[in-house]
């Protein structure tokens, strides 16, 4: 699914030495239980390491199948947490079902930004009371709120709390609900890595700041 991803960052930390050092987080995305086993083996091999800190099954692809199998590794100490993912809020209310139903996950990947909320009707919530860590995916609409912001200049207020760019701004907001454990910004480019990690270097904005912070983006 991510290409050269996996094997690309097992040989930067095997070189560092640092393969125990990191989170290491995947996903698990077929169907039956002996794909779903080779694939995650192969995940292992490819990140150098016999333990990852977080299996995903991705999409609740063959969920029940694959929930059973990462049960087996974490016993088996091969998975630290168990995580399920989705990239549609059309999928909450199965999201929903798998939490209330087992226990033992510990992770729910899930889409949320400045301009699809929908996560904060119920979902964030339901994360926060049956403690599941969020990690947060397409914060940026894939692109999708760059062209709609085009040309426009980040408020002054915003620099109040540390945003001095676009993407910080959008950053900032998820990352002030509560539930938001992680928001995962897809870039191949290290000036954006800089500028994403630089949000959690000064405060986030309070919730009359959220408000107009979505006020101002839609009025744009």
């Amino acid at each position: 699914m991510y290409g050269l991803a996996e094997s690309s960052i097992g040989q930067i930390l095997s070189t560092l030495n640092m393969n125990d050092s990191f989170f290491l987080a995947t996903k698990v995305w077929t169907e039956g239980k002996p794909n779903g086993c080779q694939q995650m083996q192969e995940s292992l091999q490819k990140l150098a390491t016999q333990r990852l800190q977080l299996m995903q099954v991705h999409n609740l692809i063959d969920c029940d199948t694959h929930l059973e199998t990462l049960r087996e590794w974490q016993e088996q100490k091969k998975i630290k947490y168990i995580g399920i993912t989705h990239y549609t809020e059309n999928a909450f209310d199965e999201l929903s079902h798998y939490i209330k139903k087992r226990p033992y996950i510990d992770f729910c990947q899930i889409p949320y930004s400045i301009t699809n909320r929908a996560a904060e009707r119920y979902f964030l919530d339901l994360c926060s009371d049956f403690e599941i860590a969020t990690l947060i995916n397409r914060p940026f609409e894939q692109e999708g709120l760059f062209r709609h912001v085009k040309q426009a200049t980040i408020p002054i207020w915003a620099r109040e709390f540390g945003c001095s760019t676009w993407a910080q701004y959008f950053l900032k907001y998820i990352l002030a609900h509560n539930a938001v454990t992680c928001v995962i910004p897809a870039t191949n480019n290290p000036k954006h890595v800089e500028e994403n990690i630089a949000v959690g270097q000064t405060r986030l904005p309070e919730k009359k700041e959220l408000k107009k912070m979505v006020e101002y983006f839609n009025a744009i």
